[in-house]
This record gives C-alpha cells, structure tokens and sequence, in this order.
C-alpha cells in the first residue's frame, strides 16, 4: 500500500495553506457513477493524477473547475466554498484549466488568444491585460509567434497557446489535463520546462497525463484513480508500486 490512506493529504505544505479542496466528490451520470466519494486537496505543490481510462480522471477536474457541478461534495477555494460557483466565477478567483484538446480561436492572433484569458477570465484592464498576456507568451515561448494567426500553429504551439491562455487568467491553481498527448519527446521535453518554470512562480499545479515520466519531472505527489475512486495517494515512487495501482493498470494477478 502507499504510505497514506487513498484521498489522504501528504503533501509538505501545512493543512491550512491547502488551495483547493474537494470533498466527497460524486458525479452519476443516470445510472452510472463516474466519481464515488472522492476527497483530493492540493496545496503549494504540484499533484499529478492517474489511472486507467475510465477512472474519472477528467471528471474530476471538470467538477473542481466548475465545469460539472458534483452530484454530492463540496469544493472550496482556500476558506471559500466554490460549490455552487460557475467555471467563470472560479476562474476569476484563480482556478485556471487548460485542456487536453487545443481550441483557439483560430482566425485571432496568438496575442489576440492570450488576452481573452486576460481580460475575460482575469478581468484585467486593457494595459494590465496587455503586459500580462507579453509575460506569459514569454513564458511559454510564444513571443515571437505573438502575431501569427493560432491557426497556422503546430500541435505544440497549439498546445503552449492553450497554457498561456490559461495562465492569462492569473491562477492560483492551474488543471492540466493530458497536454502531453500527441507530442515527440523532445516536444514533450519543452512542454515540461515551461511547466517547470510555471510551477517556480508559485502556481499549483493539478495535472492528468497518461505519460508517467512527464509527470514525475514535475510533480511532488501522485494520486492514482480507478473506477471513481483514489485508490492510492502519496510520493510518486510509492504510488507506483501500490498493488492497487498495479492492478488497475495490469488487472489482478492469477491465484
């Protein structure tokens, strides 16, 4: 087993600095239930989350970032209860998404793409919006494409752009879902020095990836999914080596 129980908080940051928390997390959809009682907190960290397909993984992310609401639980934002708040309320108190399919406006600039998140989803003003959507294009490595037109982008500039743009809304807590998927491995390599240097400024990071080595170059802690629930929660190496974990990806050894 790993070193805590499933859903349990180990991380090194103090129970009181925790950023965002949900609590008994459901989801049904009908008949079928997606999420079953799920706890899961991150604090000044960076979490990764995995499991098979079908483990809720996306679900989750949805449901704390206000794009589903859970069917029990609850989800707070430091002492805040975000709830009930819609994606754009949270997004304004500082929980970003960026998401595991690039969908940019694509007859816009890469600036252009970068100051929506800014001035929409950060309410900045115009010149505030502005300087910060040049600090993230240089984060992300895309200010010499800032005036290129995000639909003659490549798949990884595409999926910079989408970082960016989430980054424009000035997270606190910053969700990333399978951005990894579809790129090289140096492309991939890139994409993690970036979150690498997102994660230096402070930002928390929740990421879902199915390629595990990206993560464990990022992430202080590892929550392993299946069928709804955490099954596992704690150092990455641990995690890796739960029997639950080995199961769900491999299925159950014979008698």
């Amino acid at each position: 087993m790993s070193d805590a129980p499933a859903g349990s908080y180990t991380g090194s940051t103090h129970p009181d600095q925790l950023r965002l928390v949900g609590v008994g997390l459901s989801k049904r959809f009908g008949s079928l239930q997606v999420l079953d009682k799920v706890d899961f907190q991150v604090g000044a960290e960076a979490v990764g989350i995995v499991g098979p397909n079908g483990a809720g993984k996306t679900t989750l992310l949805n449901v704390l970032s206000g794009s589903l609401a859970p069917s029990a639980g609850t989800v707070h934002l430091g002492a805040q209860d975000i709830t009930h708040m819609r994606s754009e309320q949270r997004c304004r108190l500082g929980v970003g998404r960026a998401f595991q399919i690039p969908r940019p406006f694509g007859a816009m600039s890469v600036l252009e793409n970068v100051l929506v998140g800014a001035s929409y989803g950060a309410g900045l003003s115009k010149s505030a919006a502005y300087d910060k959507s040049v600090e993230v294009l240089e984060l992300c490595g895309l200010i010499d494409l800032a005036n290129r037109r995000a639909e003659s982008l490549g798949l990884l500039h595409r999926k910079r752009l989408e970082l960016a743009r989430s980054l424009a809304t000035d997270p606190q807590v910053l969700l990333l879902d399978e951005i990894g998927g579809g790129l090289t491995d140096a492309e991939a390599a890139q994409l993690v020095d970036t979150i690498r240097r997102v994660r230096a400024r402070g930002i928390s990071i929740v990421w879902i990836e199915h390629i595990v080595h990206l993560l464990l170059q990022v992430i202080d802690r590892l929550v392993a999914m299946d069928a709804g629930r955490v099954i596992a929660s704690g150092k990455p190496d641990v995690v890796l080596r739960d029997a639950a974990v080995v199961d769900a990806y491999l299925g159950k050894a014979g008698p």
